[in-house]
């Protein structure tokens, strides 16, 4: 077998007697496989390459993989993620078309592994830093292809900022394009990378956004050392590009310091083969969701013609409670701060009554009444119950619930989300944080936070206990940018105990914004779930998932809508990622600031994909909500094996429901009014 060159010779890899990988279409495949030895591709990126023998085919490939002590490092695995997306993408929207060998051809991969690898049929042609003579008539092709490859990745807002003499290949006739780990998505802020000249100046120094128009540098740079057998300078063109016939009329504007004085990929294609930029505009195919986004307008259009509901529902009108009254979550009755009926635990965990009037410090008093609760006795009949006293003195509390099956992935949703925002992630809308009592929210903490994030995976939620009646799990004061602060709690109940019709489900009467958790393997009857659905013992589940239905019948409602502010999540996305439009939308950075129409493109694409893939029973909660924003979270960034996260966790997204939920109530404001938020504009 003719060695890989994609890199440099080091020590052999492991023997691998068997290999077990998904394929792109989803499916697994076990093969005996030899591996010959190993290199760096790049010395200063992580992953390695060997070239390799599947022997139930008889077929040549070429493996990228991490080594066990690189993969521990996330932004290791993250550079093998965002290549395998790209090379599957690109192999599933230019399949069957004359443009798929300008790209390698993924065999398969096996990723959420202690060792994560890549599979690629071998690579075709030579690459061109080792090509020493080439005739004019080839240099137009390799410039054509190069061009080319350029355009079907920019028409899928993608750049691919490692090309070099290394990384393009040629084979005698035609390009092909390796170095997709440095793929960034257009519109996304640069970070460094690469290396003088082939990198554009502004993408080494990492300044302002990815723009199509570096990656025209970096081919117009390789073209030039193809031509002339030298490197060009590293922040403007070469003195002597009229020297050369190939060069001279097409690529001068290519070398510019900025990328707004560069032709974009479509122009330069245009100059250098327009014949072939005509036949590329004419063969760009559509992705099927165009009937479903059209069903998402409509759904969309309805709720804001529908009558507005006569209260304010986004959380600041009175409610009929007197004043400093607010709902106990648990009874639903309505309890005022009473200095009488407090109480703080013991070493055992016991409740004992607190007396202030012992307590003459201000500022001691202050800090014990954090920790004391006070028991409800608004509801003689029902179970004995206890309130953290912050809950009651801080303003109308906001309680929200999670919704979904068992194994839905909710808990550890829940988790990350709280995680985030104790480490600020609120902070960029204006929003603080404070725990509303110390000790629950230190347990949480510690037997809920720190387990998941250092790899473990979280016991399924518990049911309810002996009483009967569903506790928040965790609560936190909010602090929005003009200073008000409101309590906010969460409820997180087992599948079994939301699928119950007795009166456990009363407390969601009170609630006031709910996340319903979509399960994937659930939801979704795509082949690469199915190895999961057989690991996990589960089907598909055309009916969509019992919880939702159960609690949205329960709800009460007096129009059209739920008026109830509610969000969807697509939750566990990682098992997804590399399939539209999720391998979009977990990359997106959390934005910086929300508009009215903030996640309405987001909601799209989720909508799409379920009523494609799902059917309507899974999107129930967002037909019957006003307002319900729909998105894309993953809580640990990967799949667990043997009860732990190889890699930990890595929360993706997990934040941005409970942002849309939050706007929805006014604390983080937006422009326009909280109530047209999840409609898209002000409602008619």
């Amino acid at each position: 077998m003719s060695p890989t060159p994609l890199g440099r010779p080091v020590s052999p890899g492991a023997p691998r007697p068997h290999l077990v990988f998904t394929d792109p279409a989803g499916r697994r495949r076990t093969t005996p496989a030899r591996f010959g030895r190993a290199s760096w591709r790049d010395p200063a990126l992580p992953q390695q390459i060997r070239n390799g023998l599947l022997d139930d085919q008889g077929q040549q490939c070429v493996q990228v993989f991490l080594s066990a002590a690189d993969a521990a490092h996330p932004a290791a695995r993250a550079l093998l993620d965002t290549e395998a997306g790209t090379a599957l993408h690109l192999g599933r929207t230019l399949e069957n078309t004359p443009y798929a060998p300008l790209f390698p051809t993924v065999i398969g991969y096996e990723l959420d592994t202690t060792e994560p690898f890549l599979l690629y049929a071998a690579p075709r042609g030579t690459a061109a830093g080792r090509t020493h003579v080439m005739s004019a008539s080839d240099q137009r092709v390799f410039a054509r292809d190069l061009t080319l490859a350029l355009c079907l990745l920019d028409a899928r807002g993608l750049v691919p900022r490692g090309i070099s003499p290394a990384t393009v290949l040629w084979d005698g006739t035609s390009v092909q394009l390796w170095g997709l780990e440095g793929v960034a998505r257009a519109g996304r802020l640069r970070t460094p990378w690469g290396r003088a000249p082939f990198a554009s100046p502004e993408q080494r120094r990492g300044e302002g956004l990815v723009d199509s128009r570096d990656a025209v540098w970096s081919a117009a740079q390789v073209l030039y050392q193809l031509v002339t057998g030298h490197p060009g300078p590293a922040d403007r063109a070469p003195a002597d590009l009229d020297r050369h016939r190939v060069l001279a009329g097409t690529l001068p504007h290519a070398f510019a310091p900025a990328a707004a004085g560069r032709p974009t990929p479509g122009s330069l294609l245009e100059l250098l083969a327009p014949e072939e930029a005509r036949r590329l505009r004419s063969a760009a195919p559509g992705d099927g969701t165009r009937p479903h986004q059209e069903a998402f307008a409509r759904a969309l259009e309805a709720k804001r013609r529908a009558p507005a509901p006569a209260e304010d529902t986004a959380g600041g009108a009175s409610d009929g409670r007197a004043p400093g009254e607010v709902l106990c979550p648990y009874c639903l009755e309505g309890i005022q701060f009473d200095p009488g009926k407090l109480y703080v635990t013991d070493d055992q965990m016991l409740y004992r009554e607190l007396d202030l009037s012992r307590i003459g410090n201000p500022v001691r008093r202050d800090d014990i009444m954090r920790g004391a609760v006070q028991q409800c006795t608004a509801d003689p009949d029902f179970p004995e119950h206890h309130i953290p006293v912050p809950y009651l003195t801080h303003g109308r509390p906001l309680t929200v619930a999670m919704i979904g099956q068992s194994s839905t992935g909710k808990s550890h949703l829940l988790t990350q989300m709280i995680a985030e925002i104790t480490d600020g992630g609120l902070e960029r809308y204006g929003v603080g944080w404070q725990s509303v009592n110390p000790e629950q929210h230190s347990r949480f903490v510690r037997e809920q936070v720190q387990p998941l994030r250092s790899g473990k995976v979280l016991d399924h939620t518990s049911g309810l206990g002996r009483d009967g009646f569903a506790r928040f799990v965790e609560s936190l004061l909010l602090t929005d940018a003009r200073g008000r602060v409101r309590p906010v709690a969460f409820f997180d109940l087992g599948g079994e105990d939301l699928v119950r019709t007795d009166g456990a489900l009363r407390f969601l009467l009170g609630i006031d914004a709910l996340v319903f958790v979509v399960d994937p393997a659930l939801a979704l009857p795509l082949p690469q779930l199915d190895e999961v659905r057989e690991r996990w013992g589960t089907e598909v589940d055309r009916d969509g998932d019992a919880a939702f239905g159960t609690v949205l019948d329960r709800l009460p409602r007096t129009g059209p809508y739920l008026e109830t502010p509610a969000a969807m999540v697509l939750g566990k996305s990682d098992l997804l990622r590399f399939q539209p439009p999720v391998d979009r939308w977990l990359g997106e950075e959390p934005p910086a600031a929300v508009g009215p129409d903030q996640f309405l493109e987001e909601s799209g694409d989720v909508y799409a994909l379920l009523r494609q893939h799902a059917g309507a029973a899974w999107l129930r909660p967002f037909d019957a909500f006003r307002r319900c924003t729909l998105h894309i979270a993953s809580a640990t960034g990967g799949r667990e094996s043997q009860g732990r996260y190889p890699a930990g966790t890595g929360p993706r997204r997990v934040l941005e429901p409970l942002v849309s939920l939050l706007a929805m109530h006014g604390i983080i404001e937006a422009p326009g009014s909280a109530a047209s938020f999840g409609v898209g504009r002000e409602a008619q």
